[in-house]
């Protein structure tokens, strides 16, 4: 028992001192990844709007291109960022499992 919690406690501390490690820890890390996010769903969302905008001008019809390409950009820009994290999550968690060994 005792040796079992004694090998707990220095896998976490190990974890840990990885974890500070590897982030920057400062809050500039922070916005930028979550900028990063935001941008990678609004960016495809506003493109789709835009083009959207220009085939209802040139080319109209019974249905609203800029609401298609907008939700188009929308979906294509949350599974991009989605991907993104998850991969992201993947990476340190395989950086987690090897100080583990």
């Amino acid at each position: 028992m005792s040796d079992r919690f004694g090998f707990e406690v220095g896998r976490q501390a190990t974890r840990k001192q990885f974890a500070v490690k590897r982030s920057p820890g400062s809050i500039w890390f922070g916005l930028s990844t979550s900028g990063l996010i935001g941008w990678t769903i609004a960016a495809p969302a506003v493109l789709g709007a835009l083009a959207g905008l220009w085939l209802d001008k040139h080319h109209p019809g019974p249905h609203s291109w800029t609401l298609a390409l907008l939700a188009a950009g929308l979906t294509f820009g949350c599974w991009n960022a989605w991907n993104w994290v998850d991969k992201q999550g993947k990476t340190i968690a395989s950086d987690t499992d090897a100080t583990d060994e």
